[in-house]
């Protein structure tokens, strides 16, 4: 299986269902797909992939908040589509963890100052 990295992405996969949803959280779709467009972190998410593969990514819009997205991708005639799921704004207290376990392999792989 090809890493997230090495997978050629065409567009979003948008339908009145997930729009609503992460719409419903604050998120809009500018930033969703904005984000995607950033450095982000991207995670499996095995908890909630019983019928499809399905990921987190962690990252900034260009105002700095974080959010963290669950999303799938979908393949229609030979191109693959993100389809966010849901999206909201972390908390204080996830984005403390997620800075502190990013300093943490950062150390661990050579890459800190």
């Amino acid at each position: 299986m090809p890493t997230f990295s090495t997978i050629q992405i065409e567009s979003f996969d948008w339908d009145d269902g997930n729009r609503d949803k992460c719409r419903r959280h604050g998120v809009s779709v500018d930033d969703i797909e904005a984000l995607f467009r950033r450095p982000i972190a991207v995670l499996p998410d095995p908890a909630h992939s019983t019928q499809e593969e399905r990921f987190k990514a962690i990252g900034t819009n260009t105002a700095g908040r974080h959010i963290l997205i669950a999303f799938t991708m979908r393949v229609r005639g030979g191109q693959t589509f993100i389809r966010p799921i849901g999206a909201r704004y972390m908390h204080k207290k996830e984005i403390r963890h997620y800075e502190n376990q990013t300093s943490e392999a950062e150390k661990v792989s050579g890459f800190s100052d």
